[in-house]
């Protein structure tokens, strides 16, 4: 019979809602206080900037004049943020909305897998796996419902310095759950002591028989 382990579950899913509630919250916060703070024209797009370390890192948001169609779009405009319809350095960003729709497919794929393996007994028994795959979960819903709701991925966090292409909290995400991932592959957890195969090691006593005299 094996011993009763401890679930990890629970953090998996801690880290997905959370994480993905507060991808939202950036997004929202930063493109409405950059709107509402500073804005102006940068080749033509009008951008909102903040300096967070000076010559390094800024927050950084697009707008786009165009008006919300859908009610739903309109309703979580946040003054309509710029959108990344492609993926990390603007893969397919020239296909719009082929582009926005196969990486929303493969988010919607990728997380189905994440519930289904979070399932798995020797999963919930292992932190770090749980970790990773709550991070990577997290990342995946931040940026799915970006896509679904605005056609493309909210952005605003750059490197400048070294022109590093924008990206956001969701993006971290995923980026932290993959190194973890990686980390637990190679150094995965032992797994665990069942009492059946704790086997005595000394040799069995023999039985004493008795004798007369």
């Amino acid at each position: 019979m094996q011993m009763s382990q401890r679930s990890f579950r629970i953090i998996l899913l801690a880290l997905a809602i959370i994480g993905a509630c507060i991808d939202q919250a950036s997004k929202y916060g930063v493109f409405r206080w950059l709107y509402d703070h500073d804005t102006h024209y940068d080749q033509g797009r009008k951008t909102g900037q903040y300096e967070i370390v000076s010559g390094w890192f800024k927050l950084y948001t697009q707008y786009t004049d165009d008006q919300a169609t859908d009610v739903l779009r309109k309703a979580n405009s946040a003054n309509l943020p710029r959108v990344n319809h492609g993926a990390l350095f603007g893969l397919l960003n020239d296909h719009e909305h082929a582009a926005n729709w196969l990486f929303a497919s493969v988010s919607i794929i990728a997380g189905i897998g994440i519930v289904v393996w979070s399932f798995r007994t020797r999963t919930t028994h292992d932190r770090f796996l749980c970790i990773a795959l709550g991070l990577i979960l997290a990342g995946t819903m931040g940026n799915l419902y970006d896509r679904i709701v605005f056609g493309g991925v909210r952005d605003f966090l750059y490197f400048y310095r070294i022109d590093w292409p924008v990206f956001n909290f969701a993006d971290c995400c995923l980026v932290v759950g993959a190194f973890v991932l990686l980390i637990q592959a190679f150094f995965p957890q032992k797994a665990p002591v069942q009492s059946g195969d704790a086997v005595a090691t000394a040799p069995a006593a023999t039985p004493e028989v008795a004798t007369t005299r």
